[in-house]
């Protein structure tokens, strides 16, 4: 009777490596998403225009306004903090994101989120 064995390249080899860019990718929606929380300080000065640009397409509801304000600065926010780290790829020529680039995606939404983190912290 022979024994079952799984063929040499089975895929699962960058496993590791899949899940450590999971992570990075879901700290970088994690700290958009608090970035773009109401007690942001962005959030009023998002909240004015997108009042104004939200009742020319009917939408009176303040509570889809209030989501939708918060929904722009998050992907501002994820949009933004992106660019250092596509200059980062460009520059070395990477045909895919590496961890270091998505370190460098995660940073740069740190410093675009920290004003919200610091409101955060402080209970305001």
């Amino acid at each position: 009777m022979s024994e079952f064995k799984l063929p040499p390249n089975d895929g699962l080899d960058d496993r590791e490596a899949v899940l450590k860019q999971d992570g990075y990718l879901l700290g970088i929606a994690l700290v958009s998403l608090v970035n773009g929380m109401h007690f942001s300080p962005l959030y009023e000065l998002f909240l004015v225009p997108v009042a104004a640009i939200a009742t020319g397409f009917w939408i009176t509801s303040q509570l889809i306004i209030f989501y939708l304000a918060s929904l722009i600065i998050s992907v501002s926010t994820v949009v933004i903090a992106g660019v250092p780290a596509a200059l980062y790829e460009r520059a070395k020529g990477l045909k895919q994101s590496s961890v270091t680039s998505l370190q460098i995606w995660l940073a740069a939404t740190f410093v675009l989120a920290l004003p919200s983190l610091i409101t955060l912290f402080r209970g305001g």
